[in-house]
């Protein structure tokens, strides 16, 4: 029983030795990708998605850039090869419930994504 009890213990210690680099690595994966999107730098950008095994489909709801989605921050710094590259690769129900357009066409009409945003909105997938 006592056995039991310390190697319950010791696992648990050990367990959260392991997690907290993970988090920490996610968060700078999400740091650099910010990063890359600010610089408009699409080739670094997709480099850390290919060397980290991600689809952006996949952690496009979990990654934050100064409080804004990814494509809203693309559309804010005016970061349009990363910001198309972004939208492609979502899926047009993703962009149409984020409400994506609409923020775009609000706060940055001007900008060259707002076209891309809509012609990915409107056509489906």
């Amino acid at each position: 029983m006592r056995l039991k009890t310390a190697v319950l213990c010791v696992s648990m210690v050990v367990g959260t030795w392991c997690v907290v680099p993970l988090a920490q690595a996610q968060e700078q994966i999400a740091a650099s990708m910010c990063d890359y999107i600010k610089a408009d730098d699409k080739n670094r950008f997709r480099k850390v998605l290919s060397e980290n095994r991600l689809r952006l489909r996949n952690i496009y709801d979990g990654v934050v850039c100064d409080g804004l989605s990814m494509v809203r921050f693309a559309v804010k710094t005016n970061a349009a090869g990363v910001g198309e590259f972004i939208i492609k690769q979502l899926p047009a129900s993703q962009i149409n419930s984020s409400g994506d357009v609409a923020w775009a066409e609000a706060n940055n009409a001007a900008s060259p994504l707002v076209a891309v945003l809509k012609a990915r909105a409107g056509g489906g997938e």
